[in-house]
């Protein structure tokens, strides 16, 4: 068959993250070429549901994606998922949990920098953040360099917002990956070397890594991700082999939110593409 050649499975609209509305973003993915995406907003799905609702004939295909944050004992992991029913219950109950977590964190976060910092902005202000479907900290330093509090948002968040110690409470890795397979979806590790944040996950970690969580039925791994070298492409491919993985590949895309353009992933590197992405393709195409 004929694979698509362009493609980008993680990306993030205004839903989450992102800068760029659903409307925007499929408008975006179409500029660049892309045949095949997927938007993975951070635990929602509200935005799969609108560009879902405005694909037309000749647009490039879609999978609905999502993309839980996760904690246990062990450590933190971002979780894809990718094909779900959207209207699964399985689904739409652990985007419940997770609002319920992240609204908590943000209510916090908004406290503590005009209570604990006492940067002074108008009641209204605190309303519209809470209004927002996934109010985090990009928001929130916008807020802080409108106001004049911060130049830009890497001093908002670095020097003040992240001053807060926050409680933060997660969905554990396997509620994630059960609720994905529930639904009918593949679960696949994000970004799996650099873990959450400012981790570097390699060699004999990452393979205990993987071996617990394909033990919760996890699926497959994001192999090609904006960021990856070479080498750490080539560990993520081999481990994709050694479990039976399916392959994923990714941006990141946020808009103007991060300095990632849609489809910058490293796909572009390899002449043939690995067995575990055409299988994944070959799946939903």
């Amino acid at each position: 068959m004929m694979y698509p050649h362009k493609i980008d499975l993680h990306m993030h609209s205004s839903v989450s993250d992102g800068s760029d509305s659903p409307e925007a973003l499929l408008s975006n993915v179409k500029k660049a070429g892309i045949e095949l995406f997927a938007l993975t907003d951070h635990d929602d799905v509200a935005g799969c549901l609108a560009v879902m609702s405005m694909l037309q004939e000749g647009d490039p295909l879609f999978i609905p994606g999502v993309e839980f944050s996760c904690k246990d004992d062990e450590g933190r992991y971002h979780i894809l998922g990718f094909g779900y029913d959207v209207n699964s219950s399985h689904i739409l109950d652990v985007v419940k949990t997770v609002r319920e977590y992240r609204m908590a964190k943000a209510r916090f976060r908004y406290d503590f920098v005009t209570g604990e910092l006492g940067f002074m902005m108008p009641e209204e202000e605190r309303e519209y953040f809470l209004s927002l479907p996934n109010p985090g900290k990009p928001h929130l330093a916008n807020l802080l360099i409108k106001y004049g509090y911060a130049e830009d948002r890497q001093q908002a968040i670095h020097e003040f917002i992240d001053k807060a110690v926050v409680h933060s409470r997660y969905v554990r890795p396997e509620t994630a990956i059960e609720a994905i397979l529930a639904a009918g979806g593949v679960p696949v590790l994000a970004h799996p070397i650099y873990g959450s944040g400012d981790q570097l996950i390699m060699g004999e970690e990452m393979d205990e890594r993987l071996k617990r969580l394909v033990g919760f039925g996890l699926r497959g791994v994001e192999a090609f991700y904006s960021g990856f070298t070479a080498k750490m492409r080539d560990q993520m491919l081999s481990f994709a082999d050694k479990y039976e993985l399916y392959v994923t590949a990714g941006s990141d895309y946020h808009g103007t939110n991060k300095m990632i353009e849609i489809g910058d992933n490293g796909l572009d590197e390899v002449d043939v593409f690995p067995k575990g992405l055409t299988d994944f393709i070959e799946r939903f195409v």
